[in-house]
Parts: C-alpha cells; structure tokens; sequence
C-alpha cells in the first residue's frame, strides 16, 4: 500500500512540473489595431459600392440619393482645398462624381435639422441655416467639383474628422458642419465673420490675412451670409 501511495505522490509532481499544454497566449494590441482597421476598411469599401449602386440605378424614391453640380452663384468650402499652405491628409470616405440632381429638402425637414443641431452646438439657428443655404441651398446630394457634399458641403478630410460616414445623410452632415463652424466661432473668439471666412477658404487662409481673405468668392460668401441674419434689436 505504501509503495502504491509513493508511485502515485511521484505521478502527481510529474504532472505539475510539465508545461501547460496550449498556453493563452497574451492579448497583442496591435493585433486588436489591425483588426479594427481591416474591421473599418470592410465598413468603407461596403459603402463605397452601395455608393456607386445607388448611383448606377438612376432615380429613386426613399432614401436614395444623387449628387449634382454645386448650383452656381453659392459659395464654396472647397477653396479651402486650394488656399496657399492647405495641405489636406489622406482620404478615407469616397465621394461620388455629379451625377443627377435632387430636390432640395422641404421646409420642415430642415428647420426639424438646423433646430436640433443648433440646440447640440449652441450655435445660432439663423446662421447655421444661412449656412446651409448658402453651401447647397438645401441640396443634400450636392457636390462640389473639388468633393465637398451634402447640404454644408463637407470635404472628406473634414467628414471624417467629424465621424460623417455617409456626407448625403443629412442628418450626419448637418452635425458635422455645426461642429465645423463651431469650432472655428471659438477658434476666432465669436469673430462670425472670420469664422464664415474659415469655414470657406479655411483657417490658414483666414490666420494668414489676419481677416477674411481677398478671395472675391470668400468675400461674397461672408457678405451673402451676412445678410440672412436678421438684425438684432
């Protein structure tokens, strides 16, 4: 019985002294970084074919949209693309080239987005609609020939700095823009008329002339801007 016990007591050590077969090995974050990129690169590429699906279709009703040329006399947030010292990082979201226009939205929609957006970002309802008017007259498949779209005509850059996955869901960019223009009032101390300046020809243009920029299209976008407001008593 002894010697049944002492076999038994040299198993159990040999058992614990081997190594544990198949080891956990330990969680690498940047295994977890690449897989939650290849995770948003699979997100982008499906939204770039339904993109071009839905623009393949033709005209459709619901919550299909279609991109058209900015119309002409509105201003324009893609000079900030081409302002001197402008240098936008690499691009993650496509932007689908004009194709067929669409109606602008109706009355109520947009006072129903410019009155929750303003409320969220503290901004004034009329300018942030002055905005909106001016960018895209309320056109929210407008594009831009340099790839600003939606109704407050978003580059990629800035959709994307503003988490706006889908720049034709106005919703999404109505909250980006107001952030936009948010972020530049308290960049420029509440100065409206070097943030709307920023907000068309962008903010190293505006930091450079120390005002709004002698950029006849930027003047006339301020100045246009500028007079939806109405006067404050």
């Amino acid at each position: 019985m002894l010697k049944i016990q002492i076999v038994l007591c040299f198993t159990s050590f040999a058992l614990m002294a081997q190594p544990a077969r198949n080891p956990v090995p330990p969680e690498d974050p940047q295994a977890r970084q690449r897989a939650n990129a290849e995770a948003m690169e699979i997100s982008l590429e499906q939204q770039k074919l339904s993109v071009q699906r839905q623009l393949q279709q033709g005209p459709a009703t619901g919550d299909s949209f279609f991109a058209l040329p900015r119309p002409a006399p509105l201003g324009a947030t893609t000079a900030a693309a081409t302002a001197p010292g402008f240098a936008a990082p690499a691009m993650a979201i496509p932007v689908p080239a004009p194709s067929q226009p669409c109606d602008p939205l109706p009355a109520p929609q947009v006072d129903a987005l410019v009155d929750s957006a303003a409320d969220r970002e503290s901004l004034d309802r009329d300018l942030l609609r002055g905005v909106i008017r001016q960018e895209s007259a309320f056109h929210p498949c407008a594009v831009s020939p340099k790839g600003a779209a939606g109704l407050m005509q978003l580059m990629p850059a800035t959709a994307l700095q503003f988490g706006v996955m889908n720049p034709f869901d106005p919703i999404q960019n109505v909250d980006g823009g107001a952030k936009l223009l948010k972020q530049l009032l308290n960049r420029y101390g509440g100065d409206l008329s070097k943030a709307l300046g920023a907000y068309n020809a962008g903010p190293a243009t505006v930091d450079a002339a120390n005002g709004i920029p002698q950029i006849p299209e930027t003047l006339d976008y301020v100045k246009q801007i500028l007079s939806f407001l109405p006067v404050k008593q």
